[in-house]
């Protein structure tokens, strides 16, 4: 069974969806980590982003691993450096980039095949898996989503003003929104969780009730 979970920046998708996967018993994907750790390999190549196709060949060629809670990128724990501010500015580069994309989906796609899987990203239910059996759109409003970014942040030992969160994250949801390919959206037969006002296990326990209806029926 796949359990997709697509939803904004910000809207706290990795940890629950982590927590859902372990509750269920599921393998878990982070595919925006993915897109982080190809980030941060443009970042320490120094290139143009505006030199697509180096992207994309860079992409082709570096091995990304998710093992439990790390990432590896070539062989490297990069798991807290690709949760910094300076790869979480530079991620949209390799969300939009379309090479980057076909790359990344591909990954997803043989990652999870014949398993039963927790996957969450931008275009999980949509273009990645638009057969899965169970489909969450995971979202809060802008102000708390960029209340969580900041405590996320602060957590890490970076100091961030909330309205220059809220500003960078106005322009993520659009570019998101407007990409070419694997544009944010919800699936048509999506079920939407609003998490605002709700703790992590209130949205944890929705969620696996949501899958528990789903496998049954």
């Amino acid at each position: 069974m796949i359990v997709t979970i697509d939803g904004p920046a910000g809207a706290g998708k990795s940890s629950i969806s982590r927590q859902l996967a372990e509750a269920l018993g599921f393998a878990f994907l982070d595919t925006g980590a993915m897109y982080r750790a190809v980030a941060l390999l443009g970042l320490r190549a120094e290139i143009d982003w505006a030199d697509t196709d180096r992207l994309v060949e860079l992409t082709q060629t570096a091995t990304i691993n998710l093992t439990g809670s790390a990432v590896f990128l070539n062989g490297e724990d990069v798991t807290q450096d690709i949760r910094t501010q300076r790869v979480t500015q530079a991620t949209r580069y390799a969300a939009n980039n379309v090479g980057v994309r076909e790359q990344l989906v591909k990954m997803q796609r043989a990652i999870a095949a014949g398993q039963d899987i927790v996957t969450e990203g931008r275009d999980q239910g949509t273009l990645v898996f638009p057969k899965a059996e169970c489909k969450i759109y995971l979202t809060a409003s802008p102000e708390e989503r960029a209340r969580r970014r900041v405590s996320d942040l602060a957590a890490r030992g970076e100091s961030v003003e909330f309205q220059q969160i809220l500003e960078q994250q106005s322009t993520r949801d659009e570019e998101d929104q407007r990409r070419e390919v694997g544009p944010l959206r919800k699936a048509a037969n999506a079920i939407e969780v609003l998490t605002d006002g709700m703790t992590p296990e209130e949205v944890l326990q929705k969620l696996i009730k949501i899958v528990g209806r789903c496998q049954h029926a």
